[in-house]
């Protein structure tokens, strides 16, 4: 890490390069928000806006299970959580005739009710209330690692899964028909969700880290005229929110997971009046 760190002082002329909780979030950032701008891409094609923020609940009673029983690091149950409350949701959305939004709400709600019940229970609440926003300002060049190799790991899942997925995005009878299986695409493409978002989530907040699962690809959407251009401007707009958002929240002392939320918001916002004119 020290090389790194050298390499950060010598290439950017920031005064706060000297702290070293700041060259940590830096780097959590360019971790990060790429693989976020390049999920949200899908997650906006496969109308799963809903779906990822139901994860978000999931992991927060991942967190409280894993408080009340003791036998795994918050870390640990939490992503065993999340990955089978996603599976589960995904299986059931295939296996009953309720629409999909109400499936998801029912595991959303009940979630997120079941989570609150077990950490106020002995007021353990207040303990883990800091994940509801995050601090990427805590990460830990372990922390760092770990983001390192979840990006590894849901990167080679997409070369995988992109056609497939892709394909059931624009028309899922013709994926059928292809001899594509819906269930175990959007089964694994959903654990891949639940991953990164329990990883992500004590940095970017409970409350917020579905809006970085949404907008980036949102705005994309409406500026790129091409699947390749769709992808790079998700992936951008993601990288220059993450950055705008931390340098905002360090110059101005607010939530640096909301700062970025905002940034992100601000390009989508921008992107429909692009949108708008070049629909004139």
């Amino acid at each position: 890490m020290e090389l790194i760190y050298d390499g950060m002082d010598a290439l950017l002329p920031f005064a706060w390069m000297e702290y070293t909780f700041m060259k940590n979030a830096l780097l959590a950032i360019l971790l990060m928000t790429p693989l976020f701008g390049l999920l949200s891409t899908m997650v906006v094609s496969s109308r799963m806006a809903f779906f990822s923020d139901s994860l978000g609940h999931g992991a927060f009673t991942g967190i409280a299970i894993g408080a009340l029983v003791g036998l795994f690091s918050p870390l640990t149950s939490l992503l065993i959580f999340s990955v089978l409350f996603a599976l589960l949701i995904t299986w059931i959305k295939h296996r009953t005739a309720a629409s999909a939004d109400t499936v998801i709400g029912v595991f959303s709600s009940t979630a997120i009710a079941v989570g609150l019940m077990v950490m106020s229970h002995g007021g353990s609440f207040a303990k883990f209330s800091p994940l509801l926003i995050g601090d990427i300002l805590s990460i830990t060049p372990a922390d760092l690692g770990g983001l390192l190799a979840v990006n590894a790991f849901v990167l080679i899942g997409w070369v995988f899964l992109f056609n497939r997925l892709l394909l059931l995005s624009v028309n899922a009878s013709l994926a059928r028909s292809r001899g594509i299986s819906t269930i175990a695409v959007e089964s694994v493409f959903a654990a891949l969700l639940a991953i990164v978002v329990a990883v992500s989530i004590q940095w970017v907040g409970i409350l917020i880290i579905n809006a970085l699962l949404v907008l980036p690809g949102a705005a994309a959407r409406n500026i790129a005229r091409s699947v390749k251009e769709y992808h790079v401007a998700s992936v951008a707009l993601a990288l220059l929110s993450g950055l705008i958002g931390l340098f905002t929240a360090y110059y101005f002392g607010i939530a640096a997971g909301a700062a970025i939320v905002a940034a992100a918001a601000v390009f989508f916002f921008a992107s429909l009046t692009v949108r708008t004119r070049f629909q004139r």
